[in-house]
């Protein structure tokens, strides 16, 4: 009987197999059980029967008025974080290459809001957001002029905006920053060096040197950031709670106050999944418009 590494070629898989199993009980299981309850009025009480409806659910959200305004303040929200934290996130990359000294530390302390808990952040721009005149941003516009009465920035729509992108391009910026970091330490130093000596100035580096070589990572960073900015919840969530009457819900917002507190678990399923299609939909068409042959040096 032969024997020897081809006659064992199944040892891989078997360590392979708990984390397999893991994860399709898990992940996989659940989104397929999810896409087969988005076809039901579903009911989650015991003895409750849960009604067949087919595409309903889907046709209903469709016409649903608070959906198309969820998923309008949902684009516009991944359209403003996503280009803030990409471009204040090149910005400290490139900064924080040029450093010399303590460029650990600087790292480190960009880096600090994106391992910080999203209920934690929350709830501090809560704070200095407040309507009252403890609230740190109302207490500086007052106190320097700009405003003469503490503004009550969370109970007006466009006010709360404000708050909302401003945690999510605050909390990203750290993010974006190390994976361009990362791509800046692989551009080499001679290329900048002849472009100086050409009479090449800083801008001119920038946008012949720095962008085209790391454009395979803006892309990377560009699809990751849409994707996260589709899924935005915690932060709207419990900053406006998607009021008031809706006007700052998001989608993944929306799903959770139609599923658990209205109980409507087939309308949610469904929703979920419209997302995912939408998100899938746009990092292909992202993928499509950006990607070009990658510049060699």
């Amino acid at each position: 009987m032969r024997s020897g590494p081809q006659s064992r070629w199944y040892v891989p898989y078997l360590f392979l197999l708990p984390g397999l199993a893991l994860y399709i009980l898990w992940m996989i299981y659940p989104l397929i059980y999810e896409f087969y309850i988005s076809f039901f009025d579903w009911k989650l009480m015991p003895g409750q029967v849960s009604t067949f409806v087919g595409l309903e659910n889907y046709r209903a959200i469709l016409e649903d008025k608070v959906f198309w305004l969820a998923l309008g303040n949902t684009v516009n929200y991944a359209i403003i974080t996503v280009a803030g934290q990409m471009i204040l996130g090149l910005t400290v990359a490139i900064l924080v290459h040029r450093v010399t000294v303590a460029k650990r530390i600087f790292r480190a302390i960009y880096y600090l809001p994106v391992v910080t808990s999203w209920v934690v952040v929350a709830f501090l721009f809560l704070y200095l957001f407040s309507a009252h005149p403890g609230g740190l941003i109302n207490y500086i516009l007052v106190s320097l002029g700009v405003l003469t009465e503490p503004v009550a920035w969370l109970s007006e729509t466009n006010t709360a905006w404000i708050a909302v992108y401003a945690l999510g391009i605050w909390k990203g910026i750290g993010w974006s920053m190390v994976i361009f970091l990362a791509a800046l330490q692989g551009i080499p130093d001679n290329l900048y060096e002849a472009a100086s000596i050409d009479g090449a100035g800083q801008w001119k580096q920038l946008l012949t040197i720095t962008l085209p070589l790391i454009r395979p990572t803006t892309l990377f960073v560009l699809v990751m950031l849409v994707i996260g900015g589709f899924n935005v919840f915690v932060s709207v969530f419990l900053i406006t709670g998607g009021g008031p009457l809706h006007r700052t819900e998001v989608v993944l917002s929306y799903m959770y106050d139609r599923a658990f507190d209205r109980l409507l678990f087939g309308y949610g399923a469904a929703l979920s999944y419209i997302l995912a299609a939408i998100i899938v939909t746009v990092n292909l068409v992202q993928m499509r418009l950006f990607r070009r042959p990658q510049v060699e040096y």
